[in-house]
């Protein structure tokens, strides 16, 4: 439901290829007329906007990335600025067009049910979520759970994760502003044996300095979802270094006919081992 191709400067007055990048040669544009795995909505977007591109080369400096995401109103929206709607199982989510937001509606409902199912093998009456973005794991699970605290350093996020908190009359869920270095400092001390906590960071993994955070807090569970199976293996060595079990793996295939994947694991803390 989102697609951002790019073109490079304009030369002698016209714009080359408008597509993306070559997998091996990743300074080449591969020109894409129509997206294979992009809804019909979309490319049927991107073949005019590629066409008022071109007449407008002149009007371009340097290269550009632009913007294509569809609502679940239908619409398609070209404005990173513009509120884009999806609709996931019972609950709507608002968001800005240019944020981060799963972009695979047909799988989202199995997808989310999954990572929900993960966070209930647990007993913790709590649930944390961390990179909460615009609160899409945190209240899909609110059912679940006493309570739900999603944390996010983007102020922004917060905002709509409270929004589409309240426009989902959810209660149990509250969205707080963590600083890097601080993230869990705002929970109550020694809560973690009665936490799980929910993670999906970009494709750069977790910091080194949030794992640590992370493993000092303790929870009692953690169900870890990546876009980036290379640094999910490594941020994996470093919670089996600090006492937690790798319970299951579950990859998505988000992104169909390319190489990128989604993969979902459960990690449990070793019994009777505390904060690293």
């Amino acid at each position: 439901s989102k697609i951002t191709p790019h073109f490079q400067k304009p030369r002698s007055g016209k714009i080359g290829p408008i597509g993306f990048l070559h997998t091996a040669k990743r300074s080449q544009i591969i020109d894409v007329p129509e997206c294979p795995i992009a809804s019909p909505a979309l490319n049927k977007n991107l073949s005019s906007i590629r066409k008022d591109v071109k007449k407008r080369a002149n009007s371009f400096r340097k290269g550009a990335t632009l913007l294509l995401r569809e609502s679940a109103t239908g619409a398609v929206l070209t404005d990173a600025h513009e509120i884009c709607e999806e609709q996931v199982g019972n609950l709507k989510f608002l968001f800005p067009a240019g944020d981060f937001f799963q972009n695979n509606p047909s799988i989202l409902s199995s997808f989310v049910g999954y990572v929900k199912s993960q966070a209930q093998t647990f007993s913790s009456p709590k649930l944390v979520d961390a990179y909460c973005g615009s609160g899409f794991f945190g209240l899909s699970c609110a059912s679940e759970f006493e309570s739900v605290i999603g944390i996010e350093v983007s102020e922004g996020s917060i905002a709509w994760a409270k929004k589409n908190a309240q426009i989902n009359q959810i209660e149990n869920a509250s969205f707080i502003k963590g600083s890097a270095e601080a993230i869990f400092d705002h929970l109550e001390e020694n809560s973690g044996s009665e936490t799980t906590v929910i993670i999906d960071p970009p494709r750069k993994g977790c910091s080194r300095e949030f794992l640590e955070q992370l493993f000092e807090f303790s929870p009692e569970g953690v169900v870890y979802i990546s876009c980036n199976p290379a640094t999910q293996m490594r941020d994996l060595k470093l919670f089996q270094e600090a006492n937690y079990q790798l319970k299951k793996v579950q990859p998505f295939d988000l992104f169909p006919q390319t190489r990128h994947l989604e993969c979902v694991i459960t990690l449990s803390k070793a019994s009777g081992s505390k904060g690293a």
